[in-house]
């Protein structure tokens, strides 16, 4: 058997790593837990979950060019048994192969919370070290008790830099992740309202992201939100394990302090002093949140000894995150006059429904063309949610947002605190407003569809997203 410069595991390392049992010899390029998105060359893994049960699927996973299924037991369909790695429990195993994948690497490891941002930034960093060697960073938002180990376990072992997301919605989640990543690097956002039904305080919510200091060891960094009112909880927390804290944000104090920011409809320019060094940059996605993160990232290259020129160029290419802010531009009619979308889909808080409102301000509508905002529920805000929803009125207004769309029993709250003259409609069901918003758009708006995340695979707001995606088909049959 021959190892590649690309393999990330070999039958003998994976048998080893999980105390499984394969007859077979192969080498694995990638890993797998979906068929869809699945490369050739890929071990795939029959994760059993509340979704489905992967086992099913490993016929097709071989057909389509997986080198080995790791199984708890025989599947259906698969008569070869040298193409199977055989483990007592595949979750379990597949966090035997992560901690493995980190014992086994010399990489500077970085891993980001946060109640909002850790995709944009995780995003953002491996742009960022991307331009400065080998790097392995998370896919997707895939930061949960499966995620992280999936991610991890994918990690090759020459990697540089490896970046990590891990989330959490209730105490106690993070701290296990952590000790399997071992961060060099923990970069915490913000804390804010997100999760709120259970958790009993804000302060809960902090503490609970301090669990990212549980699996870092005496000279570990800790880069935390100098704005943020939980700065000083978070500090303590991290000296407490002897981590170094460094800051960042707007606050003289800061380490990576923001100068000087110039937003704009198409991005930022931002001057900056990272840890004494003057740096200026361009981020071509906007928000002043995004400008924050950003500095989180370039404080982090900072102490990483890498080269913050390069880093900061590599940001100019940074053009956010699908679900979380992406801009199409839509051919409704008038291709000189397009709709603008703004994908915001995937989740939603009071903190980030407030970000993503002064974004849409800062958006100018094209001729004849209005402000309007699609939102959906915002989930796991306990005993205020009601309030949470209702205070949104304010900082619609303040964006100058001139129609507003709801869908679900909490944005009823809201609809009901806006002026009659910029009420849209409201819908129980957000399949039932997807019926309506694109009958009502015409060339030159921006829209902007936000809202929580629901369950199966998708954000329950995409359904609208993708009607509105439909239009231009539709115009041009209707022209036919």
């Amino acid at each position: 058997m021959s190892v590649g410069a690309n393999t990330i595991w070999t039958s003998a390392e994976a048998e080893k790593a999980t105390g499984g049992k394969c007859q077979g010899d192969w080498t694995a390029a990638s890993l797998s837990i979906d068929t869809r998105t699945l490369q050739k060359g890929a071990l795939f893994i029959a994760l059993e979950g509340e979704h489905g049960d992967g086992h099913d699927y490993v016929a097709r996973a071989l057909e389509k060019g997986a080198v080995a299924a790791m199984v708890s037991r025989v599947p259906e369909g698969v008569s070869d048994p040298s193409r199977l790695l055989m483990v007592d429990d595949t979750v379990k195993a597949l966090g035997d192969l992560a901690q493995a994948a980190r014992y086994r690497s010399g990489a500077k490891v970085i891993a980001v919370t946060g109640s909002v941002g850790k995709t944009g930034t995780k995003e953002m960093l491996a742009l960022a070290f991307g331009a400065l060697g080998q790097t392995h960073a998370s896919r997707a938002s895939y930061n949960n008790h499966w995620g992280v180990p999936y991610s991890l376990a994918g990690m090759h072992a020459g990697t540089d830099t490896g970046i990590f997301e891990i989330g959490m919605n209730h105490i106690g989640e993070i701290t296990p992740l952590s000790k399997m990543v071992r961060p060099d690097i923990a970069i915490i956002t913000t804390v804010a309202p997100v999760h709120m039904e259970h958790f009993s305080s804000l302060e809960e919510i902090a503490d609970a992201k301090a669990e990212i200091f549980d699996g870092m060891g005496h000279g570990g960094v800790a880069i935390l939100n100098r704005d943020n009112e939980f700065f000083p909880r978070l500090k303590a927390k991290a000296q407490t394990h002897g981590i170094k804290v460094l800051s960042f944000g707007e606050a003289m104090e800061a380490d990576a302090r923001l100068m000087d920011c110039l937003e704009a409809a198409n991005g930022s320019r931002v001057k900056a002093e990272i840890l004494a060094e003057e740096i200026s940059f361009f981020i071509p996605v906007p928000g002043r949140h995004i400008v924050g993160n950003a500095l989180a990232v370039l404080l982090a290259v900072k102490v990483a000894g890498g080269d913050l020129g390069k880093a900061a160029k590599a940001l100019e290419s940074f053009d956010g995150v699908s679900g979380r802010g992406k801009r199409e531009y839509l051919d409704i009619g008038d291709p000189d006059n397009p709709l603008i979308l703004i994908d915001e889909s995937y989740n939603a808080s009071p903190v980030a429904m407030k970000a993503a409102f002064k974004v849409l301000a800062l958006i100018d509508p094209g001729r004849g063309g209005r402000r309007i905002a699609v939102l959906g529920d915002m989930y796991e805000l306990g005993k205020q949610a009601a309030q949470y929803h209702a205070d949104l009125a304010l900082p619609l207004k303040a964006a100058d947002v001139h129609l507003v769309y709801t869908c679900g029993s909490l944005m009823k709250n809201l609809y009901d605190h806006l002026p009659q003259d910029r009420r849209g409609a409201h819908r129980d069901d957000s399949a039932d407003l997807a019926q309506i918003v694109p009958e009502v758009l015409s060339p030159g708006d921006v829209v902007m569809v936000k809202g929580s995340r629901g369950g199966g695979d998708k954000p329950r707001m995409q359904v609208i997203v993708e009607a509105l995606r439909e239009l231009p088909r539709k115009t041009k049959y209707k022209k036919i």
